[in-house]
Formats: structure tokens, sequence, C-alpha cells
């Protein structure tokens, strides 16, 4: 991460500790400097109606001047301890672009370039603010909005929270005197400085207790370079979701918790595990929090969510019991994901996420006729993960599978996604199915699976293993036969020395119906025995020369 330069005291209003999440987002960021940002957020919003482009510019930057949370930068002590310089004000970042002139695809294509080339451009975190806004417009009445930022500033939650006093201080003609005092991030700081970490961590052991090995999808190897995520995107039915919906009321249950407990049976069949770990994203607003719901910042947090599956139990009550206990971890979830790894072992270690979002939308509908509306304002994923699903609802569950194309292609994430709406649809239609009746797969890879991998018909002869061995000495009599340690016998040899016992046995009155035990340590004798018992066609009878007289001696017998 490069050195903060001297920060005069004047322009210094605070500093602020940073919450477990910041820590860990500035690690992954600062890494890998020389990659991309993974953890870089842009959001592309569509503007429609009259928009007057310096008040809207000057509402930004009321919002900027209002959230000191958006005026932080990331720096390291001398001690190594991290920290966030709040600066008491900062210019926003802002630019223009008119390309109302060019023809509508031309409009489409270069608009896209140009978010494009936003998202590709590092955001110092050292440097306030760590937000940049391209208004690009398109027509008259018809603007585009490209918000870059960092996810060290802020969660999703924020960004309705954002828009919506960005359209209250626009109606009231770019000033935010007219709105309540902003809730302060720093009190969620402070928040977090007071909880009970001691008692966090021994719930978080008990929680992660026989896990002894970390749930990964991704193959293990060498560390490497950050990678944007790619995304696949599909939908449940109307019909679907409202069924799933209406289950999770009727017992009690949350939408969140019935996607959790079906990406637990994805993951199981992935890796073929039957006790399986994800990593979850919480909201982290506390409810005793003042203002917590209205507060600008990153308050939410990564957790482990530990999934035991049998393939007996009904998947109602798999989904009871993994609520029962994410309930009695609620007032543990602010221990940071590097804590709850540290205390509880490997087996709290996984490389999928599950982020179900969920928080107030941005108003859409104009205050007054001549104030613009909002649609669109789809954030791509920030992610480290292999795999991430993200979960939307709305009257079709959207579910969003962002996954490292360095890991994972386009297909398997089509694959993966279909999956998992598989699982909820047939939750949603029988949610007292066993779970070890859940089928994963779709009529087409069950069939590869069954059909496909399984086609490997053969001509199945009818000679005997004798008839078999003397072929093989005809034909290949050099090639070896049996091997053991240093020993070692050729087709030849073992066809030569099993004639020469068989005859012997036979010269003995071994015959048809005939057992013969054999007391042999192991070896290639064991093998020319068996071959020769056959060759005079009777049946062997191992006996272990390691077993006890005794046993030899009944089972001799017997």
């Amino acid at each position: 991460m490069k050195k903060p330069s001297p920060v005069k005291a004047a322009a210094l209003a605070e500093v602020w500790p940073l919450s477990p999440l910041q820590e860990g987002l500035l690690f992954h960021t600062s890494f890998d400097a020389g990659g991309p940002d993974v953890y870089a957020l842009q959001t592309v919003i569509s503007i429609d109606g009259p928009l007057d482009p310096d008040r809207f510019r000057d509402s930004w930057q009321a919002l900027l001047n209002r959230h000191a949370a958006l005026r932080a930068s990331f720096h390291q002590r001398k001690s190594g301890t991290p920290v966030q310089l709040i600066a008491h004000q900062a210019d926003l970042p802002w630019q223009t672009t008119d390309l109302s002139d060019l023809a509508e695809d031309g409009r489409t294509a270069e608009a896209a370039r140009l978010a494009a080339q936003e998202r590709a451009h590092r955001l110092d975190v050292s440097v306030a603010p760590l937000l940049r806004l391209l208004l690009i417009r398109l027509t008259d009445t018809h603007h585009q909005l490209v918000m870059t930022t960092h996810h060290l500033l802020l969660d999703g939650w924020s960004m309705p929270v954002l828009l919506d006093e960005l359209a209250r201080i626009y109606a009231a003609g770019g000033t935010a005197r007219a709105l309540p005092p902003a809730a302060a991030y720093r009190d969620y700081l402070a928040w977090l400085s007071r909880q009970d970490k001691d008692e966090a961590r021994a719930a978080w052991q008990r929680e992660m207790a026989g896990t002894d090995e970390p749930t990964l999808v991704a193959a293990e190897g060498r560390r490497r370079a950050a990678a944007l995520p790619r995304e696949h995107t599909l939908e449940l039915s109307e019909t679907a979701t409202a069924t799933l919906t209406g289950l999770a009321r009727e017992h009690g249950l949350t939408v969140n918790t019935v996607v959790q407990g079906a990406w637990a049976l994805v993951l199981a069949r992935l890796t073929r595990r039957d006790d399986v770990v994800f990593g979850a994203t919480v909201a982290g607003r506390p409810p005793e929090l003042p203002g917590a719901e209205t507060m600008v910042g990153l308050l939410i947090n990564t957790l482990p969510v530990r999934v035991p599956l049998r393939p007996e139990q009904a998947v109602l009550d798999m989904l009871t019991a993994l609520q029962r206990r994410q309930t009695a971890l609620l007032p543990h979830q602010h221990l940071g994901l590097a804590e709850i790894q540290r205390v509880a072992g490997p087996g709290a270690g996984f490389d999928t996420l599950v982020v179900y979002e969920s928080f107030p939308r941005a108003p859409e509908k104009p205050e007054r006729p001549e104030t613009y509306t909002i649609s669109g304002g789809a954030t791509q994923q920030a992610t480290n993960y292999p795999l991430t699903v993200g979960v939307t609802p709305h009257d079709r569950l959207r579910i969003e599978v962002a996954y490292r194309p360095d890991l994972f292609d386009a297909r398997q994430a089509d694959r993966i996604g279909h999956r998992l709406a598989r699982v909820l649809e047939q939750i949603a239609a029988d949610p007292r199915v066993r779970l070890g009746e859940i089928d994963v797969l779709d009529a087409d890879e069950r069939a590869r699976v069954l059909t496909e991998w399984n086609a490997r018909e053969e001509p199945v002869g009818s000679a005997t293993v004798v008839e078999l061995v003397a072929e093989w000495a005809a034909r290949t009599p050099e090639a070896v036969a049996v091997r053991c340690g240093s020993v070692e016998l050729s087709y030849a040899e073992l066809d030569a020395r099993a004639n020469r016992l068989g005859r012997l046995l036979r010269e003995c009155g071994v015959g048809v119906e005939s057992r013969v035990g054999l007391r042999l340590p192991r070896g290639v004798d064991v093998v020319v025995a068996i071959v020769a018992v056959w060759k005079a066609g009777a049946a062997y009878v191992p006996l272990d020369p390691e077993y006890p007289a005794e046993r030899l001696a009944f089972m001799a017998a017997d």
C-alpha cells in the first residue's frame, strides 16, 4: 500500500479504527496492488427526466460533506495498525461527458466503454475521497451516472440510503440543511469496541466444534493473482418465488435461511461432504444502535455458516435447525472472520460466499414533477472468492453467480446456478422431503452420469481363468503376470509352474469338487497355487499361516 503523505492538522478531522471487514478488505487491496482491485465498486444508474447537472453535482458534494465515512482514506501507523483518516472536507471527483450527438447504438457502446475505463482505473486508498462520479448525457431527458467507489467506504445497504438523501437534497436545491443530522459511522465503530469478544470467540468455537478441514470447491494450489469476477444471472419463476416466500412465512423461517439451506445441499454435492461450511454476509446493523438503519459505511460482516446434513433428515427440520443456530449466533456476529477462523481452526475455512441482498430500495418516483427518476443501479459483485452466490428477493428471486474466470467458466457457473434454483424449487414443492431425495442434477446431467459415463459395453467371453492364463502365456510369454516385491513371474513361468503343481495335485487324488487348503504367506507362490488348484478342477481354501493352530485346524475340519 502506498505510504500516506503528511496530512495537515487543519485538514484532518478525525482518526478512526477499522471494522473487522475493513481490515480484511484493506489487506486484500494492498496485497496485490499491481492488479485489478476486486473490491472497487461500480454502480451505473439510469436517470430519466429533467436534470440540472450543476445542481446534481452540488447535491453529491452535499452528501460528501454530510457523511464523514465518505471522506476516509486508509493508512498504517508505524506499529502496523491500520487506521482511517477522516478529512475535514474533500472535493468531489466529478466528470461530465455529452454523447447526445451520437446514434443510439454508438451512445450505448461509448457509455459502456467509459464505464469500463473508470473501473479499470484503480482507486488509491490513501487519498480521499475513494469516490468518482461520471455523468453521461445521452439525451435531453436521459442521463447515466457511473459511480466508482471502494467497498471499504460503504456496503449495499448504504446505497439506497445515499440515493434517498440525494433525491431530497436535489429537490431542496442542492443543500442538505433540511435533513436531520446524519447517523455517524464512528458510533458503529465505538459500538464494536464495547462488545464482549471473549464470549463471541467461545460461541464460534462451539459452533465449529467437530469440523476438521475447510470446505473448498476450487482446487488448492499456488496463490493466484487477483482477477475481476464475472457473473451469470438467472431467476426463479414468479410461482416458485411466491411458494418459497409463503413456505418460509408459514414455518417461521426467513427466505435467507431457505437459500442458505439450499446452497448447503448444492455445496455438499460439489465437495462430496455431509457437513459443509460457507461464508455469508450479514447486515451488521444492530437494532440497539440508534440510527443504524440510516448509517452510511461498511457495517456488513462475512461469517462462516455451518450446515450438517443427514440424508434421512427432512429439509424442513434441517432449515429449522439452521435458523435456530444462526439466531443463537446473532449477538456474536460482530467478531471478525480472521478471528473466528483463528479460534475455530481449519474447519471454519471456506471459499464460497452467499450474499442475500435484502435492504431498502432507493426511491424511483420523484417527489416533485421536475425531479428526475432513477432506475437500474446494479452493482457488480465485489469479491475475491472463487464462487459468490448473490440472491435478491423480488417478484422473481434473482440468483447471480459471480465466479473467478481463472477457476471456473461460464458453463460451470450456469450449471451451479441452475442446481441452486432446482433445489429451491424442490424445497418449495415439498419442504418435508428428505435431504437424500433432493435431486441436484437435471435430466441431462443425470443421463450423462448414469448412461454416457457407464456406456462401456465390451464383449465378455466364456473362457475360464485357466484358459486365459494359457492364452496369455502363448501370446505374450515374457510379459509380467505376477509381481511381489522384487520377485516376478512371466505368464510363461506362471503357466508352467501351475501345470507342474496341478499334475502333482491330480496324482494326489485332487479333482472336481475337491477342496485344497492353501497355507501360504503372501507372495507369488499363492497365485501359482490358486491357478494349479483350478487346473486340477478343484476349489481352494485360503489358510493364513499367521492364524493360531487351533483356528487352522477348525477351518480344515469345517
